[in-house]
Formats: C-alpha cells, sequence, structure tokens
C-alpha cells in the first residue's frame, strides 16, 4: 500500500485525488493532508481519511478546523505559512502530491524531494519559478518526480520506452478556452463570469482565467522544457478545441504518437499515484463514432500573446519565469478583482519583464527576490492602468 500526502487537498486536483483514492482504498492510504483555508471541506476529509498530520496555512481556518473536529484525536494540525513545506518534509510518506495553486508550492516541492520522496506534481510553478532547483534534486532519480498536468502526464506517455535522441518534438494541445475565436478587441471586453466558463476543464479560478488567457499554454511550454529535457524549438502548442489528444510526440521518421482520454484529471492524478501500475478509474472511455472528428488549429498569438511571453522569458532563463509567474498572479487577481481588463493581464506580465535584471538561480532567496521585485513592478503597472 501506497502512502500519500496531498498538499492542496481541498482544490479541484486535491479533491479528485481523494476520489482516485477513495476508489482504491487497498492501493493508497493518506497519512497527510494541506489546506490553505476551505475548513468545512478540510474537517470533512479529515473525517474520512484520518491522516495523522494535517497542515492549515490560515490560523483563523486551523482554529475552525479544530473546533470542527472536537474531541476527535489522533490528528496533528500544523498552522503558518511554512506549514505545508514541514509536512513535506517530516511526514512519512512514499509519495506528496503538490496540488497547491502559485509559487507558494515551491518550497513544499523542494521539502520533498529533498526527504526523499516521490513527488507528483500539479504545482506547476514549482518548475516554472524554480526548475534549476527541483531538476537538481531528481538527477539519477527521474522516476522521483511525476506529472500530473494532463498535458505533461500525456507526453510522458507518449515517451515511454523511446529513445530520446529519436524524438522530433513534442505537441501540447490547447481548448483554446472559453474566447478561442475571439479577436484582440472582443476579448478586451471579456468578463470575469466569461472567462471562469470553461468549455471542457473544470478547474479552479486562477487556472481558468490562465487558460483564458493562454498564460496556461506557455507555462506548460516551461515546465515541458524541464521536465522532458527539451529546447524551447521543440515544443510546439496547437489548438485542438476538443480535449480528446492531450499531447502529442513526433519522431525523426515523422511519425506520431498522440494520448487520448476523456478530459477528466482523474486519469493523470491516478497514473502519478499509482505510477507505474495502470489502476480501474471509472473513468469514461472514448466512443470514436460518436465523437466525430478531432479538429486542430494554429495558436493566435496576436489575440493570446501571453504564450510568446512565457517562451521568451523560459528562453532568457535566470530569474525571468519566476518574474512572469509572479507579475501573471498578481495580474489575474487584478482581473478578477475587476480592476483590469483580461487584455491587460499579458501587458502587465510583459512590463515586468521588460524591466526586471535578471540573476543567476542558486537559491529559493534568489527566486524569492525576484518574486517579490516582479509583484511590486506588477501592482505598480495595474495601479498605472487603472487610473
Amino acid at each position: 500500500m501506497r502512502t500519500v500526502a496531498i498538499l492542496g487537498s481541498t482544490g479541484s486536483i486535491g479533491t479528485q485525488a481523494l476520489d482516485v483514492i477513495r476508489r482504491n482504498p487497498d492501493r493508497f492510504r493518506v497519512v497527510g493532508l494541506g489546506a490553505g483555508a476551505s475548513h468545512e471541506l478540510l474537517a470533512g476529509q479529515i473525517r474520512e481519511f484520518l491522516p495523522p498530520v494535517v497542515a492549515i496555512a490560515q490560523e483563523e481556518a486551523a482554529d475552525e478546523v479544530k473546533a470542527a473536529l472536537g474531541s476527535m484525536r489522533g490528528v496533528e494540525i500544523l498552522t503558518g505559512t511554512d506549514a505545508a513545506e514541514t509536512l513535506a518534509r517530516e511526514v512519512e510518506a512514499d509519495l506528496v502530491l503538490n496540488a497547491m495553486v502559485g509559487a507558494v508550492g515551491l518550497a513544499p516541492s523542494l521539502a520533498a524531494l529533498q526527504s526523499g520522496k516521490t513527488l507528483a506534481l500539479a504545482n506547476k510553478e514549482s518548475l516554472i519559478v524554480g526548475g534549476e532547483l527541483v531538476m537538481d534534486l531528481v538527477k539519477g532519480e527521474p522516476d522521483r518526480l511525476v506529472p500530473v498536468d494532463s498535458e505533461h502526464s500525456a507526453l510522458a506517455q507518449c515517451l515511454r520506452g523511446e529513445r530520446k535522441e529519436d524524438l522530433r518534438r513534442v505537441i501540447i494541445t490547447a481548448s483554446g478556452g472559453p474566447f478561442r475565436e475571439w479577436s484582440l478587441e472582443e476579448l478586451s471586453k471579456a468578463s470575469v463570469k466569461e472567462a471562469l466558463a470553461h468549455p471542457t476543464w473544470t478547474m479552479g479560478p486562477k487556472i481558468t482565467i490562465d487558460s483564458a488567457t493562454l498564460m496556461n499554454k506557455g507555462l506548460e511550454v516551461i515546465e515541458a522544457h524541464y521536465l522532458f529535457g527539451l529546447e524551447y524549438r521543440d515544443i510546439n502548442v496547437v489548438v485542438h478545441p476538443e480535449s480528446i489528444i492531450h499531447g502529442i510526440a513526433e519522431f525523426a521518421d515523422g511519425s506520431m504518437i498522440a494520448q487520448m482520454a476523456s478530459p477528466d484529471m482523474r486519469l493523470p492524478i491516478q497514473l502519478a499515484l499509482g505510477a507505474p501500475d495502470r489502476l480501474p478509474s471509472g473513468i469514461q472511455g472514448l466512443d470514436l463514432p460518436a465523437l466525430g472528428k478531432l479538429t486542430f488549429a494554429e495558436l493566435n498569438r496576436d489575440a493570446f500573446p501571453a504564450v510568446d511571453l512565457a517562451y521568451r522569458a523560459g528562453e532568457m532563463g535566470s530569474t525571468y519565469p519566476a518574474v512572469l509567474n509572479a507579475a501573471n498572479e498578481v495580474a489575474v487577481m487584478a482581473f478578477l478583482e475587476g480592476k483590469i481588463k483580461l487584455t491587460a493581464i499579458p501587458e502587465v506580465v510583459g512590463a515586468a519583464l521588460a524591466d526586471h535584471e535578471p540573476a543567476e538561480v542558486v537559491s529559493v532567496v534568489t527566486l524569492n527576490r525576484a518574486d517579490t521585485w516582479a509583484r511590486r513592478r506588477a501592482s505598480e503597472t495595474i495601479d498605472a492602468i487603472a487610473k
């Protein structure tokens, strides 16, 4: 039986991971849960899965969880901003699933790997911000880093057993989000409600907005660079509205291998939790005649400049990806709060990248400085736009 700790257990990925575990009680045991808030949901998860250790970032939420649990014994509750990092390092788990949102997920990812655990990574920011540091920890042990994003899980399946020297390129597919056929002018009028209405995936608000701007695809390009050791020129993005093909590998002989499945995140989650085994899932298989056809289109780079911003940041390296991520996080929150238009998000990110003075990534301290600077610079740009 594999012991699992889940960080971000009350979010979209976390709740689906617990559903996978619920369906496979003979395969997995939960030994740790971590959340920022959502105290009622977390209390229910604790009662059901009985983890010995729980991490809660917000002190108020921790007090509410303790009150909800009453006289329940056998659960240690860690609190504070570093609670998830402490849990990832100290919990006795075979695998840590990091489903946290944002740059705050980097420290727990590093802690899990430093303590010898396998890391199932849904927190893409760990690689965007600290890719060099993360990959240094798995040199010679690549199996200790398992992708959970559907696109990277798909590429890992396409590349399984293949020789890297035979690989020509990989293709990451994008649904195109809710605004796939919108012009730049139309995008400038998009509402928060419209942006949160993703056509094929159910996700948290931050990643849903990233999908609306297609910044999510840009972040996935940087993630693929680190996960598979690929040059940026060998990573392509293609729009695929049906979200059935999740990743494609093209080889030197011109042949392609594509991974196909229903757009259900439980599949890559259970592949990560159960690796190398494939588990009975309850995920609906594909009815190919009912699908009829699968379509593909070029990315509209004029309407969705975020993808090229991510390519640029990744190719420049050093602390540029950290700045890209931090500025984007601030800009997305500003859009959700109604302070800026959707089209201003890449504008804010581009301004931060243009003004940044990079530093070599030698430690988390270097990254934290870049992150802090980028958030301040993004806030200044947002204030200027909002006037």
